[in-house]
């Protein structure tokens, strides 16, 4: 007979939990003034919103998105209910876009989103344009994809637009994380600080004048690159077509899980307020 109760205890390794999981948040339109404006690089202008309304403002996933809406010609802002099966709205729809809350400060009551500029479009117009005291709406998220941490290291690779999404989880990773990333942006005056406890190698590459969306330069620095070993979690935001090459790429050369492969076209050439997933 085996006495159990003087059995070892086993020494095999627990595996790490990578399982990602989404989170639902309470939908909530929120009526927001402009604190503050300031222009980071030639293309990126960071809007600090505040007021009464952030009160419960929840974000738990570094890639979330909050519905923006813009004030019309008038000035006047358009904010629908939350009813039970979505937005109700009173009559026209305003302006929208979807942004990433790039940091939101509870106690200063504050939200950080930030506008690149590559096109002379609603958002853009509004940006280069905001001062202290205008009105934005922000609605949502309506939920979060949270990505674990437990990874061997990380891969994070995008364009301008993701670039909010890219700094928010670089502060975010644990002190000592191995990550890799992968920027573009048009020329060396548009690179960015990031501000991150982990081990981070950056490689920016440089449109230099070509239009957005149409350059190889994301692609050919992934080809170019030589990634470290072990398990890791990539993580692509960008023009869509070119989200979609790299995400190839990555799971059918580089031996990237598809399991752990999230790649979004953040925008897509010849489309407005557009926001495709190319995960499987």
């Amino acid at each position: 007979m085996t006495d159990f109760s003087t059995s070892p205890a086993s020494t095999a390794p627990v595996a790490p939990d990578r399982t990602p999981r989404r989170v639902r948040h309470d939908l909530r339109f929120r009526r927001l003034s402009v604190k503050t404006v300031q222009r980071v690089t030639p293309h990126l202008i960071r809007v600090t919103l505040t007021g009464d309304d952030l009160a419960g403002f929840t974000s738990l996933g570094f890639d979330d998105h909050a519905k923006i809406f813009f004030p019309d010609a008038a000035g006047k802002l358009t904010l629908p209910t939350a009813g039970p099966d979505g937005p109700v709205w009173p009559d026209g729809r305003p302006t929208m876009r979807d942004y990433t809350p790039r940091r939101y400060d509870a106690a200063a009551g504050t939200l950080e989103i930030d506008f690149a500029l590559h096109e002379a479009g609603p958002a853009t117009q509004w940006a280069e344009q905001a001062k202290p005291g205008d009105i934005l709406g922000v609605g949502g998220p309506r939920g979060s994809f949270i990505v674990p941490t437990e990874f061997d290291w990380h891969l994070l690779i995008g364009d301008d637009t993701a670039l909010p999404a890219i700094s928010r989880r670089l502060a975010e990773l644990p002190a000592g994380t191995r990550v890799v990333v992968l920027a573009e942006v048009d020329g060396e005056a548009d690179e960015l600080p990031f501000d991150t406890k982990a081990e981070l190698t950056l490689k920016w590459v440089h449109r230099r004048g070509a239009e957005p969306g149409l350059s190889p330069v994301l692609l050919d620095g992934l080809k170019s690159m030589q990634l470290p070993a072990g398990d890791f979690h990539a993580w692509v935001g960008c023009e869509s077509a070119i989200a979609k090459a790299l995400r190839t790429h990555l799971v059918g050369e580089r031996g990237a899980n598809p399991k752990w492969t999230r790649a979004s076209g953040y925008w897509r050439r010849g489309a407005a307020a557009t926001h495709d997933s190319h995960d499987e």
